[in-house]
This record gives structure tokens, C-alpha cells and sequence, in this order.
């Protein structure tokens, strides 16, 4: 299920009716999209506190993951300056949502945007105050779930029009062993298509998946330094 903007928590109605708009911004996947991504990334890319360049981190503007942390998870990183971390409680939104405290959005179609696959929504890492559309977000597993390979690919899969993915092996800055996907996403309404990138460790807790999405191609691509950031600092813990 794929987010548009707009919280998860307590704004998950805005999200879904925004998703659509904001979608008819997005850049397509192609040789264009990605030239200009690549050029807006250079300009903007400072805002969300890198140059944009993939690999190139971001400045650091904290740590989330500790207990007393914004989000509390079986993972630290540092996040990008600027960005601002938000814990997710995905069973307090599924009844809030199921008892129309959210509008009229159902606690079933509250549950598509808090889980994908066997993961649930635990953190999301706002980019708009450093100037971005997009959001870091954090899912957890149960412990006892599959690997960070396999919880990845169920992640990727359980998100409709998902095509060109492309996985590889890494360890984190941290020392922990990670997987890593690259792929495209089609919204079939907008006729849209824009990257997505996502990687996933396991921990004693069960496994973890760090998403960067953006509204499209261009804002994820200026985003990529936190998203780097984040790969180049997590370690268990």
C-alpha cells in the first residue's frame, strides 16, 4: 500500500486524499525524471541537509532509537538536520481510526497504511521541515519473523505496481548486516512513476525496514542523503 504525504498518525485520511493530488507531480522514472532530479538535487539537495548525492550523507541533526528517544527501536541511526522523528503507535491509530476518530476512514483501511506486509509502521522521519516532501519511515517485525531479506521482499511485494526491483547486501556504518532494494513505483490512476529505496536488518527483536519514499523521483532523490545517513550510522540498539 502505497502513502502519499501527510502523517501516518492521526492524518491518515489526509494522506490517502493527498495522494492522489501530489501524485500528479511526480517526475517519471526515465532518462528525463532522472536528469532532473540529479540537477534539482543540487540545488535543493542542501535543504534536507546533503548535496544530494547518493552515497553523500547528510549533516547530522540527532539520534532516534534509544529508549528516551523520539522513537524508541531495536535500532539507533542518526537522522538528517532538520528532520523531525515522530513515534507511531499502529494500535492506537487502527482504533482510533475504527471508531471514526479519524473521519470516516475505516480501522481496515487504517491497518493498508500501518502494514505492509510483516512489517508495521513504528516511526516516521518528517523531511518538510528541512524543505522536502517525503518521510524516513521506520517499520518493525515481530521477533521470530522472517530474515531481513525475506521481511524485505514480503515488504516490497505487499506494495501494488512495484516494478525493476533490484536487491543487494550491505553492512550498515554499524557493523550490521543489511538488505538493500531499489525500485520503481507506478501509481495505475496517475500513470506515474517514481523511485522508492528501502533496506532491511535483523535484529533479536525481529526485523527492521527503513523506507524513503518522496512525492516523486525528484524529492526522493534530494532526500537520499538522509536516507544515506541513516545507512551509514544504524547498529543494533
Amino acid at each position: 500500500m502505497q502513502v502519499g504525504v501527510g502523517t501516518v498518525g492521526g492524518r491518515i485520511v489526509v494522506a490517502a486524499a493527498l495522494a492522489a493530488v501530489l501524485g500528479g507531480c511526480a517526475e517519471s522514472a526515465d532518462g528525463a525524471g532522472e536528469k532532473s532530479a540529479s540537477a534539482s538535487a543540487s540545488t535543493k539537495g542542501t535543504a534536507a541537509g546533503g548535496t544530494g548525492a547518493k552515497g553523500t550523507a547528510a549533516v547530522r541533526g540527532g539520534t532516534i532509537g534509544a529508549a528516551g528517544s523520539a522513537c524508541e527501536l531495536p535500532v539507533s541511526f542518526d537522522i538528517a538536520q532538520h528532520w523531525k522523528a515522530k513515534s507511531i503507535d499502529a494500535d492506537k491509530e487502527s482504533a482510533k481510526s475504527s471508531k471514526g476518530e479519524d473521519g470516516d476512514l475505516s480501522g481496515a483501511l487504517a491497518d493498508a497504511f500501518l502494514r505492509q506486509g510483516p512489517v508495521t509502521a513504528a516511526c516516521e522521519i518528517d523531511a518538510k521541515p528541512a524543505g522536502n516532501i517525503g518521510f524516513l519511515r521506520v517499520w518493525t517485525g515481530k521477533t521470530g519473523d522472517a530474515d531481513a531479506g525475506g521481511a524485505l521482499r514480503a515488504f516490497v511485494a505487499a506494495e501494488d505496481n512495484v516494478s525493476k526491483a533490484t536487491y543487494h547486501s550491505f553492512k550498515t556504518g554499524g557493523g550490521v548486516s543489511a538488505v538493500e532494494v531499489e525500485y520503481l513505483y507506478t501509481s495505475k490512476l496517475l500513470d506515474e512513476t517514481k523511485r522508492e529505496s528501502a533496506f532491511a536488518v535483523s535484529t533479536p527483536d525481529g526485523p527492521v525496514v527503513l523506507h524513503l519514499g518522496g512525492m516523486d523521483t525528484q524529492e526522493h532523490e534530494e532526500m537520499r542523503p538522509a536516507y544515506d545517513l541513516a545507512k551509514q550510522t544504524l547498529k543494533l540498539g
